[in-house]
């Protein structure tokens, strides 16, 4: 059994394990209100974007450079999105998981990483993988100027047939408990062929294919966009909840520690008294 001076210590250490989980808890908690507000005003401006988008896209007679599907996918971009900090359980686990189930399902193809976030670039650069691109240390997390940035490259290079498709892996934010690891296809765009189809058609100002050209470079910031939005939200919600976990384990442990300690100080008591009667008993003989 450990002495008394250890196992105190071992408690005032963890009671300051328990004050950092606590209050990293609580900051979580506060930027995860935010984040989820931000990331639900997001979904239905996406979700509309990409029905506009497709609906339009099925009634341009004339072909778009994005909307060129190969018949292969000889080189593949994926963009995939962790956090720069740890401490969140297994969210910037999982998505790097589902990141290299990707390159292996793609053995034969060439795939280039973009990588937003230390977790995943610190992983992927020991590993020796192709990494074209790296935005690391964002304090805040990753911003609209970014999304616009990285999608600009990925139009560009896809129309010019540097690539042949554009993946996006980031957390599909649920709820503070469950983030989903999400692949999205960013690029080639699939037309609607049930709208093409429609009936219905629409007088376009100033013409529709000027009108897609706008909406599909719109299409592929926002698509980035919005998954920095799930993310930051995921990896907040994330965390939250690792650091609740660590402050519950915290304080069973103390619990633990604190019986341990009052067994140990009774064995103590126990044998000074044991001593003393043993001592008196010979002062008797």
């Amino acid at each position: 059994m450990a002495s008394l001076k250890i196992i105190r210590k071992r408690i005032s250490s963890v009671k300051s394990t328990e004050k950092i989980t606590r209050a990293m808890k609580m900051v979580s908690a506060a930027k995860l209100r935010r984040a989820q507000e931000a990331a639900m005003r997001a979904r239905p401006y996406a979700e509309k974007l990409n029905v506009l988008l497709r609906t339009v896209a099925s009634r341009v007679e004339q072909s778009h450079p994005l909307l060129a599907v190969p018949e292969t996918e000889r080189r593949v971009d994926l963009l995939l999105i962790t956090s720069d900090r740890g401490l969140c359980g297994g969210y910037n686990t999982n998505l790097i998981k589902k990141a290299a189930a990707f390159r292996q399902e793609r053995k034969e193809a060439q795939v280039r990483l973009t990588l937003v976030g230390r977790k995943g670039y610190d992983y992927f650069r020991r590993r020796k993988a192709d990494i074209v691109e790296q935005h690391v240390n964002l304090f805040g997390g990753p911003s609209h100027e970014l999304a616009v940035r990285i999608g600009s490259r990925f139009a560009r290079e896809f129309a010019a047939g540097d690539t042949d498709a554009v993946y996006v892996i980031y957390a599909h934010f649920r709820s503070a408990l469950s983030q989903v690891p999400t692949t999205e296809r960013l690029l080639p765009v699939m037309a609607s062929e049930q709208d093409a189809g429609a009936s219905a058609d629409y007088r376009y100002e100033p013409d529709s294919a000027t009108l897609l050209d706008r909406l599909l470079l719109q299409y592929v910031t926002t698509v980035i966009d919005h998954a920095f939005l799930e993310s930051i939200a995921s990896e907040h919600g994330a965390r939250m909840t690792a650091m609740d976990n660590a402050t519950t384990n915290a304080a069973d442990m103390i619990n633990s520690l604190t019986l341990e300690m009052n067994r140990a100080r009774q064995a103590q008591i126990t044998k000074e008294l044991m001593e003393i009667v043993g001592g008196a008993e010979a002062l008797k003989g």
